[in-house]
């Protein structure tokens, strides 16, 4: 716990089966872009299953989420996911971490759906041979065999958000950071697209706006300005944001022009 940070006490009432050792340590991260601090000396430490990650736009989540997933080199400090290193050891967090950003056609590399998901894991090192199995497990897991010669142009975008989801968990990380991945779509396919990120066994790090995306999850993450503002149980953290949104919702800071 941060000094400072308000903390309404997650990490003791986790259902034992989420449990885990030390999975997530942030310490004194601070990451800059030409002189302006983004995130400020920031601490977490986290044995969750799935976190959730609010804020305003600004308030440095999808910086922290890239920090997290070893895309971005921290100014100073220290990131470390399942014991490792994620921006230092680039093969251990392929292994370990997968990514999901909130626009499908920024991530996806390849015109024909099998060959998407195959990429990933020729990158980890896997056989052709294999990569064609694990790409025609993770189908028929899905109920997608259907799919495999599909070409991705013919994808809606609920559909290419899926195949993202697919090409990652056929990697089989230990956690998965996505960043708005239901940014965009509509509400069945939302509902169904978190569905099928939350079956499975892996930890999930979900950045997000709409708060009844993580009202289930373990911990919650208030991020404001670059700072950790509060850390806690869903209910509580939930709770003081919308206030605090609703409240500044009231104001007119949208009219002030940046310096």
């Amino acid at each position: 716990m941060v000094i400072g940070i308000p903390s309404f006490g997650a990490a003791d009432v986790l259902h034992p089966a989420r449990k885990r050792p030390a999975f997530l340590d942030v310490e004194d991260l601070v990451y800059e872009v030409d002189g302006n601090r983004v995130l400020d000396r920031m601490n977490i430490h986290s044995s969750a299953a799935r976190i959730g990650l609010i804020g305003r736009n600004g308030s440095g989540k999808s910086t922290l989420a890239r920090l997290l997933g070893g895309l971005l080199e921290p100014s100073s400090g220290r990131v470390t996911i399942a014991g490792l290193n994620p921006w230092h050891d680039r093969k251990g967090a392929l292994a370990t971490i997968g990514i999901l950003f909130q626009n499908p056609d920024r991530q996806i590399i390849f015109p024909i759906v099998e060959e998407e998901i195959a990429f990933g894991l020729r990158q980890q090192g896997h056989s052709r041979e294999e990569a064609e199995r694990r790409t025609g497990e993770i189908l028929a897991i899905f109920g997608k065999t259907h799919w495999k010669d599909a070409p991705i142009s013919c994808l809606s975008q609920g559909q290419k958000h899926l195949l993202c989801m697919m090409s990652v968990l056929a990697m089989r990380p230990k956690l998965v950071i996505a960043d708005e991945p239901f940014a965009g779509l509509d509400i069945p396919t939302r509902r169904q697209i978190k569905r099928y990120l939350e079956m499975s066994e892996c930890g999930i790090i979900l950045v997000t706006h709409d708060l009844q995306d993580i009202a289930d999850y373990d911990e919650v993450y208030w991020l404001d300005r670059g700072k950790l503002l509060a850390q806690g149980h869903p209910d509580d953290v939930l709770r003081c944001y919308s206030k605090e949104m609703n409240r500044q919702g009231e104001s007119d800071d949208i009219a002030i022009l940046a310096g």
